[in-house]
């Protein structure tokens, strides 16, 4: 159905698209290429939200040229009316022969109608054409789409021997300056950085991307059941933070307000925070990928309720004991039946340390 052609040109719509990678939320990353003649006459993408969408920029690159084209897009073209107008219509307009899409928008607005739009011109379609890259690329929109949560990405930074921080509670640095780098990338990819009260207590971090380039930094988010953060942390400091509670302090509330950080509140049957609720919430803000980083204990409470999607571990090649923090605080077994299977996705070096990716089958 798809020649090399075909796969060349939408390769490089993905190409296109990933340059959207840190820019584009709550949209997803998009890119296009026009290509008349056997020539690529236009490429577009998706540069941030509110900015004109990948399929407008490659129409305008390729004007007149368009017309009989085919266009190589990475998500299906929007049939709705947003920001800005419906890509499909622009296609439609244009002129184009052809359109190819990696997959159907999961977005329930578009789903299918703009490919349908499209087709009821008498053009040409194909869906389907690195489908699997193009999901990555966007998984965290597609998870908001159809689950109505955010995908959770869980980093942690540990030693060989899974500890991650002395008894005493120090952790800098287990890992090297290359694992660190590495790791501001997730950040920056990401809608919001999550942590816990402990890591805020203990490490006092900042939690912003400083060694990626990008013109945005993620919404920070602290889970704190008993609002213990200090008024004083250094991540309350530029905006940019929401505090989820469990219980109402309405002095410490006012304090908080005070600084420019939103607090809400809500609790679970236990005094801890909902999770699952707070993700709903802040995929309802728009939130397409979460980004954690905090200690054991709350690690290992996202892994119980099963609000984590994916791992990445960087091992470090030390031993620190054991007396040291574990990477997440779970409950003992007493069966391996009870152990939860994971599937490795990628490892590589980064640096002198070990980066592991994987996600639960």
């Amino acid at each position: 159905m798809f020649s090399a052609d075909d796969h060349r040109h939408m390769a490089r719509a993905l190409e296109l698209a990933e340059r959207g990678l840190y820019t584009t939320t709550p949209n997803p990353r998009v890119g296009c290429v026009i290509v008349n003649g056997g020539q690529v006459v236009g490429e577009g993408w998706h540069e941030k939200a509110g900015l004109p969408h990948a399929e407008v920029n490659a129409l305008a690159a390729a004007g007149s040229r368009s017309r009989g084209a085919t266009v190589y897009v990475a998500l299906e073209p929007c049939a709705h009316q947003g920001r800005t107008g419906p890509c499909a219509e622009a296609l439609v307009k244009a002129g184009v022969a052809r359109v190819v899409a990696a997959m159907r928008d999961p977005n329930p607005l578009v789903s299918g109608n703009g490919l349908e739009q499209v087709e009821r011109a008498g053009i040409e379609i194909g869906v389907g054409l690195m489908e699997e890259q193009a999901r990555e690329l966007n998984i965290g929109f597609v998870s908001r789409m159809r689950r109505g949560r955010p995908w959770v990405r869980l980093k942690v930074a540990a030693s060989l021997d899974g500890k991650t921080a002395l008894n005493n509670g120090k952790s800098q640095w287990i890992t090297g300056e290359a694992a660190r780098r590495d790791g501001h990338h997730w950040r920056a990819r990401a809608c919001a950085i999550l942590t816990g009260a402990g890591t805020v207590r203990d490490d006092d971090p900042r939690l912003t991307v400083r060694e990626v380039q990008t013109s945005r930094q993620p919404l920070r988010v602290v889970v704190d059941s008993k609002l213990e953060i200090p008024i004083t942390a250094k991540l309350l400091e530029g905006g940019g933070v929401l505090v989820a509670a469990a219980r109402e302090d309405n002095s410490k509330i006012a304090a908080l307000r005070a600084r420019g950080v939103e607090v809400i509140v809500m609790p679970n049957s236990a005094g801890k925070v909902e999770l699952g609720e707070l993700f709903q919430e802040l995929a309802r803000r728009g939130l397409n990928e979460v980004h954690v980083e905090a200690g054991s204990r709350l690690n290992g409470s996202l892994l119980q309720e099963g609000q984590v999607d994916e791992l990445v571990v960087y091992l470090a090649p030390s031993l620190i004991g054991d007396a040291a923090h574990g990477m997440f605080h779970l409950p003992e077994l007493t069966e391996l039946a009870g152990r939860r299977q994971l599937r490795i996705l990628d490892t590589r070096m980064i640096g002198p340390d070990i980066r592991v990716m994987a996600r639960f089958v």
